[in-house]
């Protein structure tokens, strides 16, 4: 039995996590607006201390966010909580003080990974710079976590996942790379296991998926030079994909039997893998290749039998998932980070200069409209009770009718 795991059981109303409940893309049963500004259907909009490109989370009526501000030559790394009717700010919490902070790409911030809601608790994660659990009501820290040391290149962007009470991360650095579970009541770390390949450039900032195989779940954790799944309960790596490739960052896509991921930044290629085996499974297990429009950020989204993506340079594709055979290729115009999502049945491909494009489902490529606002737009959008939370580098908007 191969199948994706449901990472939560919430309401449609709720994204409480990167892409959403099963960290998938799919806005369920949610009629947000296919038309906005800066001031059509704008239900509110407010600033954001600081810079993060983390993605807000959205549980009951409370949207979550995490940002880094500067504090001389540190940094205050915050997560905070807003009303998702008025937009008013319900608290504003301190995580952690850094006295100096560390260099990072320019397209990274401090606060990239996007936090996880549940069960009453917010779990924040700035790499390296510590990982922690909050009330989600008062903001109350009820746990850090700082054993996580590895050395970033460029920072931090990987977002944790969490399932059977482990927040499993990605923590591939400049040297000794690792992938790691954190206990979610304790903060403890459950277990670290070290990348079983050594690569020639060991940095990556990958959120990885789980996924069911034959009745045991998995984490499925691409990296430097390989891909590798591993045992959620005890860490142990079950199977491996060798494929040179570095600086990985889109999330894994599950379906139809296969994973399907990005293997490299400078040239970035998805491959599909039949999920399950032991051991390398390279030569028995790759399904199909493709490199033509791949991309390096944004994570692909599979939508039945088509798997929708675009390319940092903003090639939007649509390919067969199950074989790789493309349907359609086009041009939609500046850079992407955002990863795409599907709602009201449409794809909808944010670039990174606030400029959103529609895009219907199927195997020709039609646009249904375009959608603008000021600023800068790398952080993947949330979906919510009818409405779109967009994050740009200085707001936060709520759009809905």
């Amino acid at each position: 039995m191969l199948e994706l795991v449901a990472m939560c059981l919430l309401g449609a109303k709720d994204w409480p996590q990167f892409r959403g409940a099963n960290s998938d893309a799919h806005a369920i049963n949610v009629t947000a607006p296919m038309e906005w500004s800066d001031t059509k259907n704008v239900a509110w909009k407010v600033g954001v201390p600081g810079l993060g490109w983390s993605s807000p989370a959205v549980v009951g009526e409370h949207v979550y966010l995490t940002t880094a501000v500067p504090r001389g030559e540190g940094l205050s790394l915050r997560a905070m909580a807003l009303d998702a009717t008025t937009g008013q700010t319900i608290w504003d919490r301190e995580v952690r003080a850094v006295e100096k902070a560390p260099s990072i790409h320019k397209k990274n911030s401090h606060a990239s990974p996007t936090p996880i809601v549940r069960d009453g608790a917010v779990y924040v994660h700035f790499g390296t710079l510590g990982m922690a659990r909050l009330a989600a009501d008062t903001g109350e820290v009820k746990w850090t976590c700082l054993e996580l040391q590895y050395p970033p290149m460029h920072g931090s962007g990987g977002s944790p996942v969490l399932h059977d009470g482990k927040l499993v991360v990605v923590c591939d650095g400049s040297t000794n790379p690792f992938v790691a579970a954190v206990d979610a009541e304790t903060g403890k770390v459950a277990w670290k296991t070290p990348r079983s390949v050594k690569a020639r450039i060991s940095h990556s900032f990958a959120t990885p998926t789980l996924a069911v195989v034959d009745g045991k779940t998995q984490v499925m954790a691409p990296g430097p030079d390989h891909f590798a799944a591993y045992d959620l309960a005890s860490g142990e790596e079950l199977w491996r994909v060798m494929a040179p490739g570095w600086s990985v960052v889109p999330q894994p896509t599950i379906g139809h039997g296969l994973v399907i991921y990005n293997h490299d930044y400078d040239n970035p290629e998805l491959i599909a893998i039949k999920l399950g085996g032991k051991g390398d499974v390279t030569e028995s297990n790759v399904v199909w290749r493709v490199k033509r429009g791949a991309p390096s950020t944004p994570s692909p989204l599979l939508v039945g039998d088509e798997l929708y993506f675009v390319s940092d340079e903003g090639i939007a594709s649509c390919i067969d998932a199950k074989t790789g055979e493309r349907h359609w290729m086009e041009r939609l115009g500046g850079n992407f980070s955002s990863s795409p999502v599907l709602v009201n049945g449409r794809i909808l491909f944010m670039n990174e200069s606030g400029l959103a494009t529609w895009v219907k489902l199927g195997k020709k490529f039609e646009t249904v409209g375009t959608c603008e606002v000021p600023g800068r737009t790398f952080a993947t959008p949330a979906f919510s009770d009818g409405a779109m939370f967009l994050r740009t580098d200085e707001k936060l908007y709520k759009i809905s009718q």
